[in-house]
């Protein structure tokens, strides 16, 4: 057999081979590492308790809280609103259209950063968009927002102004009367929105 034919034969193997390693259609293209490092190191991942407070209290539609605690943890204790997927199961593709959205913001949040830090990574490396991180988790929610401390009689106004919003905050979610052990723990009816697949693109 000629060599030319020979050659053929084993680039006709070669591009075969790397048509069955690419994404389905509509597949999200996983993120190469030095991306995914870039990512990481971007600080604006992390949301205040404050900020997520404000966005609960005024019922925005486009914030999706997501409990990554176990089910025992999750039923002793959630931020009303929140959803639950344990970590073991957040890339279970029965959780993907949760996750993967383009009109909300999906927030991770664990008792601190960590588990919520390996959230959003493995979450991220699917592509995954709109990804954050409750800075502090619940013991920052606790500190900040259902048992905020008074700040001292010499504070900047901006500090009093917080406080005041604390307050409110913690009457709120039920922390400054009924006390944290108590507070309600709500349950968030989530809308699926499964996101249109586009029409491959034609080129090299």
């Amino acid at each position: 057999m000629p060599k030319r034919y020979i050659f053929l034969s084993i680039l006709l193997v070669v591009v075969a081979f790397g048509l069955t390693q690419l994404p389905e259609k509509g597949e999200k293209i996983p993120v190469k590492p030095e991306q995914m490092l870039l990512e990481a190191n971007d600080q604006s991942r992390y949301l205040s308790t404050h900020f997520i407070a404000k966005r609960l209290i005024e019922r925005d539609p486009s914030l999706l809280l997501i409990d990554v605690r176990t089910i025992y943890e999750n039923e002793e204790y959630s931020i009303p609103g929140s959803f639950s997927i344990p970590l073991e199961e957040i890339t279970n593709p029965d959780w993907e259209g949760y996750i993967d959205q383009d009109a909300m913001d999906i927030v991770f949040y664990s008792n601190s950063d960590i588990y919520a830090d390996q959230a959003w990574m493995l979450s991220a490396q699917k592509g995954y968009k709109n990804l954050y991180v409750m800075k502090g988790g619940l013991n920052e929610w606790f500190r900040t927002i259902i048992k905020p401390t008074p700040p001292d009689e010499t504070s900047s106004s901006e500090a009093f102004e917080l406080y005041s919003f604390e307050r409110a905050a913690s009457i709120y979610f039920g922390g400054s009367s009924a006390g944290a052990a108590s507070a309600p723990v709500a349950k968030k009816n989530v809308v699926v929105r499964k996101k249109e697949k586009k029409a491959a693109e034609g080129g090299c």
